[in-house]
């Protein structure tokens, strides 16, 4: 049987309408392979988000669009907690066992200066409720996950570019909940040969899909650099609010430096990582004493905190005010990957450059000033 004749799989996506989710929910969806069944709980995300990806996936149908072809832009969604079992147990008990082929788990809390404040959260949130997620996947037969790991895992590592094989020493709660996460599904499938897993090891995300229609609303005030520098630009948070953490790192011009790929590019790396769960896949010879693998998600070229801002300067045309302060506990110096494992084993690629991100991002961000607020609800009367 083809595989453009065989059933949809479907496909699981943990926090599915957030930022990254989002996009993934597009990329799998243009393959025509995978039905998505989405669960969020909201917290940082709008389920308008996923009405728009539908959108934009009817819109790229082909003029005489197959049965098969509407049904793989349909989105089953669900608002669902992964910190509340019998939710997730609901969404799983609508496919019946062996009825969700595979799981992206991306759900998570992900902000390093955040979790050093709230470390109890953070464990709660991304390793207790992974636990859960994992137990109720085997209670359903449902035994493949791409896990949305981190960068951060790395700590301060000592070669740049990193390498897979760099020892997991996270500074900062955060990271330390993707290194469980990672030991987990780690004894996980070495105890149980069921279980295929890969872990993706993200670098910096950023952008948005070119059309404008999905891209990152973050809830509150952003934690992380580019989303901040775009609502400075239209106006959503103060200019004079910019703060750079530290000058005086061992970096060309003493900021951080991260390596930041195309959040498209990102979610491309998602469907490559799914597919190679498939039983075919060349990925896990068949002697393997563990069906687990990580692998660095990045593009192989880090910037700097300064470069960023001159990069959006230039995209927005927004005369950027900033302060330079002292570092953050949790910051690291160089998080540059090394994704020739990635490149070679999956067929992964992170082409778009930072004047795309940048470019796509500002699209976005002018589109929709205020994010997706269409999808706010006036509140009932009691």
């Amino acid at each position: 049987m083809s595989s453009q004749s065989a059933p949809l799989k479907n496909v699981l996506v943990t926090g599915g309408a957030g930022y990254i989710g989002s996009h993934i929910i597009y990329c799998l969806q243009k393959t025509r392979n995978y039905k998505v069944i989405s669960i969020d709980n909201s917290y940082n995300s709008k389920s308008e988000a996923l009405n728009r990806v539908s959108r934009l996936s009817k819109s790229e149908l082909p003029a005489n669009p197959t049965d098969r072809d509407l049904e793989s832009t349909e989105i089953d969604a669900f608002k669902a907690d992964l910190t509340q079992p019998d939710q997730v147990r609901a969404v799983f008990e609508k496919y019946g066992k062996g009825g969700i082929w595979g799981v992206i788990h991306i759900a998570a809390l992900k902000a390093v200066g955040e979790s050093t404040e709230i470390p109890l959260e953070y464990y709660y949130t991304n390793v207790a409720a992974t636990i859960s997620l994992l137990r109720t996947m085997n209670d359903f037969d449902c035994h493949r996950i791409v896990y949305s790991s981190s960068a951060t895992v790395y700590g301060t590592p000592p070669i740049i570019p990193i390498p897979e094989s760099t020892r997991l020493q996270a500074d900062s709660p955060y990271g330390r909940t993707k290194i469980m996460g990672e030991t987990i599904l780690s004894d996980l499938c070495y105890s149980d040969k069921k279980w295929r897993a890969l872990s993706l090891r993200y670098f910096n995300p950023a952008g948005a899909h070119p059309s404008g229609l999905i891209g990152e609303d973050p809830r509150g005030r952003p934690g992380n650099l580019l989303p901040l520098l775009a609502h400075m630009a239209v106006g959503r948070v103060d200019n004079k609010s910019l703060k750079v953490f530290g000058n005086d790192y061992p970096t060309p011009d003493g900021t951080c430096v991260r390596d930041y790929l195309h959040i498209l590019d990102l979610a491309k790396g998602h469907v490559l990582a799914l597919d190679a769960l498939s039983p075919e896949s060349k990925v896990f010879p068949s002697d393997s004493e563990s069906f687990f693998k990580g692998y660095n998600l990045g593009k192989g070229k880090g910037v700097s905190v300064l470069q960023i801002i001159e990069a959006m300067r230039k995209a927005t045309g927004f005369d950027y005010q900033y302060e330079i302060i002292g570092r953050r506990r949790g910051d690291v110096p160089d998080l540059t990957a090394d994704p020739s494992l990635a490149e070679k084993e999956l067929g992964f690629s992170a082409p778009q450059d930072l004047e795309a991100m940048c470019r796509d991002l500002w699209n976005w961000q002018t589109k929709n000033p205020n994010g997706y607020d269409v999808e706010e609800e006036p509140k009932k009367s009691s």
